[in-house]
């Protein structure tokens, strides 16, 4: 796919089709990895994200019970 770098101000830039965007679900950040000759542009990963639908669904599945036991169950005597 050609793109066209185009002036944005005292810099250049890169305009992505919206079908990318939404297939790829680019945001307001992207990372760029610089490998060789090439420039790959990966959509920002935002930290955590699902995890609260995630931990929902484990507690309606009642699996979101302790992996190990108590170790500290004394810690107050």
């Amino acid at each position: 796919m050609d793109i066209s770098v185009i002036p944005i101000g005292n810099s250049k830039g890169i305009r992505l089709p919206k079908a990318l965007i939404d297939k790829y679900k680019i945001t307001d950040m992207v990372e760029l990895v610089l490998e060789k000759e090439y420039i790959i542009i990966k959509a920002k990963a935002i930290p955590r994200q699902g995890w609260d639908k995630a931990f929902k669904t484990m507690h309606a599945n009642r699996d979101d019970k302790p992996l190990l036991p108590d170790f500290f169950e004394d810690e107050n005597l």
